[in-house]
């Protein structure tokens, strides 16, 4: 049986400064998103485009997107197959090109997750569940770029840092 899943949100462009887009120059790229129950996101286009570099664009929520979904289902398949997750920081990069005639598309991201799981947590099923997890994503699952990912495992009271190391593909 298939779920259908509905999202709404609402973007609102708050960037006109008096004359709306009568030119490239005379608008600010400033725009609310928001859902019910939900406090709004401040957004703008990248700074590289005109827009407001203390706010989040389209871009930076492309590649958080990524990296939330990837975190909860690996905290998921963690908590159902015997490795306790203590600590998880994922510091991920998207790549993006401009095209001639002002398009661009993304050509990949990958996610850098630092994940400190307690000692007793088995080090190869910890790794291997990052693959897992990007065949289970809803957002891998729907852009049309590689998402790697590049895991760093480190053992709770460890003294160093990346007692394991891991790393995976789309």
């Amino acid at each position: 049986m298939t779920k259908q899943h509905t999202y709404n949100v609402i973007v609102e462009w708050t960037g006109n400064e008096g004359p709306g887009t009568a030119g490239y120059e005379a608008y600010s790229r400033n725009h609310l998103i928001s859902a019910d129950g939900k406090p709004s996101v401040e957004g703008s286009s990248d700074p590289s485009f005109r827009g407001d570099p203390g706010r989040w664009n389209p871009e930076e929520l492309l590649v958080a997107a990524l990296s939330a979904c990837h975190k909860l289902w690996y905290l998921h398949l963690c908590s159902v197959n015997g490795v306790v997750v203590v600590s998880y920081t994922d510091r991920a990069e998207g790549t993006m090109v401009e095209e001639r005639g002002a398009a661009g598309r993304f050509i990949e991201v990958c996610l850098r997750p630092r994940v400190v799981v307690t000692p007793e947590s088995p080090p190869d099923k910890a790794l291997d569940l990052h693959a897992q997890a990007h065949r289970l994503c809803f957002i891998a699952n729907s852009v049309n770029f590689p998402v790697r990912h590049e895991a760093d495992l480190v053992f709770a009271g460890s003294a160093g840092a990346g007692d394991a190391h891991g790393s995976g593909g789309e």
